[in-house]
C-alpha cells in the first residue's frame, strides 16, 4: 500500500467520543480498589456483560450499522459495502473482563473498530467490502475456561457444544449460561456461526493494548503485531488422604499439598530457560479440607505455558505429566490439558497495511510478536489476519492500574481506521 493518508477519514476519528464510550463501558461492572484504581469486573454471559452489549447495540443502531449474533453469542456490527457478494473485512475483539481486570483490555478493540467504522461513514469513504465489527464471547477465560470460546467455535477450532458442560465457581454450566444470555437477546437477528458456504472474511484485525512494557519504554506509538506466541494450559490435580495434623506421623501421610510443592519444583527445573523467553505460570491453587488442622487430601493448580517456538511449546508440554508424576512421593496426579494454540506467524497483508497506515500518519512504529493470545491466533487460519498494539501504562493488564492515554487510543484507532479503508477496498489479497 502506498504511504498514503486520507485527512478527512483521520479527522473525523473523534478522540473525546472515542474516550467518552471507553468511560461509559468501564462503568458497567466497574470498581475502586483499594489503592484509587478504577479496575472492571465484567464476566461473560453475566447480566453487566448484557448491559455492555446494549449500549454497543443502542450506539450501532444510531450509526446505522446492522446488528446480528450467532449461536455462541458473537456480536457483528455491519458497515455494508458499495459491491455486493464480496467477503468482509472482520475487526473488533471482546468484551468481558477478568475477575480484577481493567477498562482497556478486549473493550478498546472493539470501541476502536466502532469508532473506526463511524469515522469512515462520517467522511464519506465507501468501502467496496463490508466491514463487520465483532465482539467475540469469552476472550478471557475468567468465569468459564479456556478462553477465547467465541472465536474458536466461529473459526471450527472445535464444535459449538464443546464446552458446555464446563461450570464457573458456582457450579453454573456454560451451555446453560449461554442458553440464558440468547434467550436475553432473542430480539436480535440471528446468524449462521461460523464460515457458511465460502463466507470467511477477506481480512481480520484486532486492535489491542499492548499489555506489556516495550511501546511506552521505546517512545513508540503502535506495535505491529507479527504473530502469537503459543499457549498451553494444564489442569493439576493430586489426590492424597486428610488426616489429624497433630496426631499422623509424617511418615505415615498421603499430604497432597507437599506432592504438590514437589511437582511444582520439578516443573520449574523443566521449565528453566536461561534466555528468559519461555512463560510458565501457577497461579489458581485449590486445597481441600482447606483447613489449618488437618492434612490435604486433595490440591489443584493450573498450570500456563507459553512459548514462540512450537517444537519447545509441543517438547516441554508434552514432558509436563510424566514430571508431575516422577515427582510425586505418596499420592497420585491426574493431568488435564484445557487448552492448546500453536504459535502464529501472520500473513503479510495485513500487518504491512498496519504498518504503512501508521508511517503515513507520521507514528512511531515497531514490528513485534504479541506475548498474550487472542481471538486473533483462532482467526488466522480462516485469512490474512493481523493485531494494532498500543502503549499501556507500566505494561500492566488485567489489574485495575491497567491504564492507556487517550492519545495514544486515538492514534491506534486512525491507524485502524486506514487499515479498514485500505483492506475494504481491495478487490484481491495482495
Amino acid at each position: 500500500m502506498p504511504d498514503t493518508v486520507a485527512p478527512n477519514l483521520v479527522a473525523a476519528v473523534s478522540e473525546a467520543r472515542h474516550w467518552q464510550r471507553l468511560m461509559e463501558m468501564g462503568a458497567i461492572g466497574g470498581f475502586t480498589d483499594a489503592d484509587g484504581n478504577e479496575g472492571v469486573n465484567r464476566a461473560c454471559l453475566t447480566e453487566l456483560d448484557r448491559q455492555a452489549r446494549r449500549l454497543l447495540i443502542s450506539w450501532a443502531g444510531q450509526a446505522g450499522l446492522a446488528v446480528t449474533i450467532d449461536a455462541l453469542g458473537n456480536l457483528f456490527l455491519r458497515h455494508e459495502g458499495t459491491v455486493p457478494g464480496l467477503a468482509p473485512v472482520v475487526t473488533g475483539s471482546h468484551m468481558d473482563s477478568q475477575p480484577q481486570g481493567g477498562r482497556f483490555d478486549g473493550i478498546w478493540g472493539v470501541l476502536a473498530a466502532f469508532e473506526a467504522v463511524q469515522a469512515l461513514r462520517d467522511a464519506g469513504v465507501s468501502t467496496r467490502r463490508p466491514i463487520e465489527v465483532v465482539a467475540w464471547t469469552n476472550e478471557e477465560g475468567g468465569r468459564y475456561a479456556p478462553g477465547c470460546m467465541g472465536s474458536m467455535a466461529y473459526a471450527g477450532y472445535a464444535p459449538p457444544t464443546t464446552w458446555d458442560a464446563v461450570t464457573d465457581k458456582d457450579g453454573i454450566r456454560f451451555g446453560d449460561a449461554l442458553r440464558e444470555h440468547l434467550a436475553a437477546e432473542a430480539d436480535l437477528t440471528r446468524r449462521p456461526l461460523g464460515v457458511v458456504e465460502g463466507s470467511a472474511p477477506f481480512a481480520y484485525v484486532e486492535a489491542h493494548i499492548e499489555q506489556g512494557p516495550r511501546l511506552e519504554a521505546e517512545g513508540l506509538d503502535i506495535g505491529v503485531v507479527t504473530g502469537i506466541q503459543g499457549s498451553r494450559w494444564f489442569l493439576v490435580e493430586i489426590s492424597g488422604k486428610s488426616d489429624h495434623a497433630g496426631t499422623t506421623p509424617l511418615g505415615l501421610r498421603q499430604d497432597a499439598v507437599q506432592d504438590m510443592l514437589r511437582a511444582i519444583t520439578a516443573l520449574n527445573a523443566l521449565m528453566r530457560d536461561p534466555t528468559d523467553v519461555l512463560r510458565f505460570t501457577v497461579a489458581h491453587i485449590e486445597v481441600e479440607p482447606n483447613t489449618s488442622n488437618s492434612v490435604a487430601s486433595k490440591a489443584r493448580f493450573t498450570i500456563d505455558f507459553r512459548h514462540p517456538d512450537n517444537a519447545v511449546l509441543q517438547a516441554r508440554g508434552n514432558a509436563i505429566a510424566g514430571v508431575i508424576q516422577s515427582a510425586l512421593a505418596t499420592c497420585t496426579a491426574t493431568v488435564t490439558e484445557r487448552f492448546h494454540a500453536i504459535p502464529t506467524d501472520f500473513a503479510p497483508l495485513v500487518p504491512d497495511a498496519v504498518e504503512a497506515a501508521a508511517r503515513a500518519q507520521g507514528l512511531r512504529a515497531i514490528r513485534m510478536p504479541s506475548g498474550a493470545f487472542h481471538d486473533a491466533q483462532f482467526i488466522h487460519p480462516l485469512c490474512p489476519t493481523g493485531m494494532i498494539f498500543v502503549p499501556c501504562r507500566a505494561g500492566i493488564s488485567h489489574h485495575p492500574a491497567e491504564y492507556a492515554e487517550p492519545a495514544a487510543l486515538a492514534a491506534g484507532t486512525r491507524v485502524l481506521a486506514q487499515v479498514l479503508a485500505d483492506l475494504a477496498n481491495r478487490e484481491e489479497a495482495i
